[in-house]
C-alpha cells in the first residue's frame, strides 16, 4: 500500500481545517520530457521549498518534485508550533552528545524559529507569526523539574524568554484539570502552517524555481550527474535533495530504516467568541503537554480550537477520526464534550529512534534530511537553509546536525511497526497511571 493515496485522494488536499481556509495555488503541471537543473529537489514541503527558495536566492537553477500537491504532506497538516531548539531538550542533548555539541544544536533551533518568524512577516506567506507555547505537566511530581530545566536554561545558556508556571497560574491560562503546572516559553511560537508552506512556494517560485506536481519519483541514480525518475519525466541534477520526511517510503533503504512513519490527528471546532476561547486558552499561547502521546493545541485566527492527539502506526487512518481525537480533547477540556467539531483530519509524519532529524549525505550529491518527530514546522524548514549553504559550500551546519547519531529500529520494515506498538502502549499506560 502507498502512503500517499492510502487516505487521500490523489491530487487533492486533505478535509482539514487548513485546505478549507487557504488561499491556494494554482495546481502545478507534472514533470514531463528530459529536464536538467543543478538541483532537483523532491518534496514539496518545510524542507523541499525552503531548499528551493535559498538556492535560487543564489542564483541555482532548481526543479521541485512533488507527488501530490505542494504542502500536502505533513507540513500542510500539523500543529503549527514552532519551538526553539531540537525536539529534545538541552539536558538530553549534552547527555546524549556532550556539552558542545549541544549548545550548536540549540544555536541551530533557534535560529530556526527566527527562520519562520521572518518569512511569516514577507507578503508571499499569508499567516502571522503568534509568540508564546505553553508546555504543561500533567503529573504532579513532574513540575518540580520545570524549576530545574528553567534555570538550567537561563544560567547555562542565557535564554531568558523561558519562565516557570505554578499550578494556579497554569490553570489561569489553560482552564485545564489536567495539569499541574509548566513552563512558557516565549521565544517560541505558532503558524498557519499550510500558509507557511504555500508562502515558501510563492516565494521558490518568485525566485525562478520551476515546481511540479503529480509527479511521483519512481528511482534515482546515483552518480554525477544524478539521474531522478517519474512516470513522464528523466531529471538530471547536479545535486539531489529528498525531503520526503514521512513519505520517502523506499526511496532509500538506509534512510527508511531510520525515519518511520507514524500518523497523527487533529480537530477544529466550530469558531468560538472571544470570551470563550479566553475561557479556554488566554492570550492565544499554543500548548504542548508532557505525555509520552503528546496532546497539543491552540486557536486559529478565526477563533477555532484546533487540537490534536492520538497516534496510529499502520497504512489505514481510523474511520472516526473525530472520534478517536474528541476522547483526548474530552480528557484535557471536560466543559467541551459536547463541542462541535468541523475538521478532522489525519497526517504521516516521519519519526526516528532518539527523535532527532536524520541528516545524511549519499554518494556526495545527495542530500536528505527527514524524521523531525513533530518539530517540522521550524527545523523542516531550517533544514532547506542548511541544505543550500551544503550545496554553496558551506556545510558547517549540515556537518553538527549529522554528527547526531541515528539509529535503525530494531526488526527492520517487517517488525519495527510491531515493536513501536508495543512500546507505545507502555508509555500510553504510564502517562494514563
Amino acid at each position: 500500500m502507498d502512503l500517499l493515496t492510502a487516505n487521500d485522494r490523489q491530487g487533492e488536499y486533505p478535509p482539514s481545517y487548513y485546505a478549507a481556509t487557504a488561499e491556494h495555488l494554482d495546481r502545478f503541471p507534472a514533470a514531463a520530457g528530459e529536464i536538467t537543473c543543478d538541483i532537483c529537489v523532491v518534496g514539496a514541503g518545510f524542507t523541499g521549498l525552503s531548499t528551493a527558495y535559498h538556492l535560487t536566492q543564489r542564483g541555482y537553477d532548481v526543479v521541485v518534485l512533488d507527488a501530490q500537491r505542494v504542502g500536502f504532506g505533513a507540513s500542510g497538516r500539523n500543529g503549527g508550533q514552532a519551538s526553539v531548539g531540537q525536539r529534545r531538550d538541552q539536558e538530553e542533548l549534552e547527555a546524549m552528545v556532550g556539552d558542545s555539541h549541544a549548545r550548536q544544536l540549540w544555536d541551530i533551533g533557534c535560529e530556526a524559529v527566527d527562520l519562520v518568524r521572518s518569512l511569516c512577516a514577507k507578503d508571499e506567506v499569508r499567516t502571522a507569526f503568534h509568540p508564546g507555547i505553553f508546555h504543561t505537566v500533567h503529573r504532579k511530581r513532574d513540575h518540580v523539574h520545570n524549576h530545574d530545566f528553567v534555570a538550567h536554561m537561563q544560567d547555562k545558556y542565557g535564554y531568558d524568554k523561558i519562565s516557570v508556571l505554578e499550578p494556579d497560574a497554569c490553570r489561569e491560562i489553560v482552564n485545564s484539570p489536567a495539569y499541574h503546572g509548566g513552563t512558557l516559553d516565549m521565544g517560541s511560537g505558532h503558524v498557519n502552517p499550510l500558509e507557511l508552506v504555500l508562502g515558501l512556494a510563492r516565494l521558490a517560485t518568485k525566485a525562478g524555481a520551476r515546481i511540479f506536481e503529480g509527479s511521483k519519483v519512481n528511482n534515482i541514480a546515483e552518480g554525477d550527474p544524478a539521474t531522478v525518475s517519474t512516470d513522464q519525466a528523466t531529471i538530471k541534477a547536479r545535486f539531489v535533495v529528498l525531503g520526503c520526511n514521512g513519505y520517502l517510503g523506499k526511496m532509500h533503504k538506509h534512510v527508511a530504516a531510520r525515519v518511520m512513519p507514524i500518523n497523527n490527528f487533529i480537530v477544529s471546532t466550530a469558531p468560538m467568541s472571544p470570551e470563550q476561547q479566553d475561557s479556554i486558552i488566554r492570550n492565544n499561547y499554543a500548548v504542548a503537554d508532557s505525555k509520552f502521546v503528546v496532546n497539543y493545541f491552540r486557536f486559529s485566527d478565526d477563533h477555532r480550537l484546533l487540537f490534536g492527539g492520538t497516534e496510529t502506526y499502520g497504512y489505514q487512518f481510523p474511520s472516526d477520526i473525530a472520534g478517536a481525537v474528541r476522547k483526548p480533547l474530552t480528557q484535557i477540556f471536560p466543559q467541551l464534550k459536547d463541542v462541535e467539531i468541523d475538521h478532522a483530519w489525519g497526517g504521516t509524519l516521519g519519526i526516528t529512534m532518539n527523535r532527532m532529524p536524520h541528516y545524511e549525505r549519499i554518494n556526495g550529491n545527495i542530500l536528505t534530511m527527514s524524521g523531525f518527530s513533530g518539530s517540522g514546522v521550524a527545523m523542516g524548514t531550517m533544514s532547506g537553509q542548511i541544505a543550500a549553504e551544503a550545496i554553496a559550500g558551506q556545510a558547517e551546519k549540515f556537518d553538527i546536525m549529522a554528527k547526531v547519531p541515528t539509529f535503525p529500529f530494531p526488526g527492520g520494515p517487517a517488525l519495527r511497526s510491531p515493536l513501536l506498538i508495543l512500546a507505545m502502549l507502555w508509555y500510553s499506560l504510564r502517562d494514563r497511571l
